[in-house]
């Protein structure tokens, strides 16, 4: 029996080295498979935060430009509102001049505008009365030998200023038209001197 006690006890042994060997050939495995799948989820993380990290920069980025974009176009609203208000005061201050200046300016402008200095000047239906005798009297003073203007009897639904008409052809001459004409010219000169723009 002690044969067999030895060959039992030498295969339990043999067994238990083989189990144990086993169990650390596993363990080791199985601690290399944790490490790759700790080291990959890891490195996966990583890229995701990466990824995440960039998205949101992109959309911040965007986001900012958009805003920029939006904060421009109020500036560039205000600054037109701005500039509308300053030719129309401009308009306004035209039509309240005392009358010597206005009739004189009235004339300056009659005569400028004037081709052949016999055209029939028409002014609103405000305006004729009160200053279009004077400033067609005035214009033809300084048209001299060439003035021939007259006053119409005709009025026109305008703000204020003339217009000059020869038959079928007419020169606009009303303030509304000036201004607006000289706001195409002006504007940017305007927008330094208001905005300190270029400076």
């Amino acid at each position: 029996m002690d044969g067999i006690d030895k060959i039992t006890s030498r295969i339990n042994a043999d067994v238990d080295q083989e189990i144990a060997e086993i169990q650390a050939q596993t363990a080791a495995e199985a601690a290399q498979i944790a490490a790759e799948y700790d080291q990959r989820c890891t490195q996966e993380t990583e890229e995701i935060l990466s990824r995440g990290r960039k998205t949101a920069e992109e959309r911040e980025e965007r986001l900012a430009s958009v805003a920029q974009l939006e904060a421009r176009k109020l500036i560039l609203a205000a600054k037109q509102e701005v500039l509308e208000e300053a030719f129309r005061k401009a308009l306004e201050d035209l039509l309240s001049l005392p009358e010597q200046e206005y009739v004189e300016l009235l004339a300056k402008l009659i005569t400028k505008a004037s081709q052949s200095g016999s055209e029939q000047v028409i002014f609103s239906q405000k305006d004729r009365p009160r200053y279009g005798k004077a400033a067609v009297t005035r214009a033809n003073e300084l048209l001299g030998e060439r003035g021939h203007l007259t006053l119409a009897v005709e009025t026109r639904p305008i703000g204020g200023g003339f217009i000059l008409s020869d038959g079928d052809v007419e020169v606009n001459g009303t303030f509304e038209t000036l201004v607006r004409m000289q706001r195409r010219e002006m504007d940017a000169a305007v927008a330094k001197v208001l905005f300190h723009e270029g400076a």
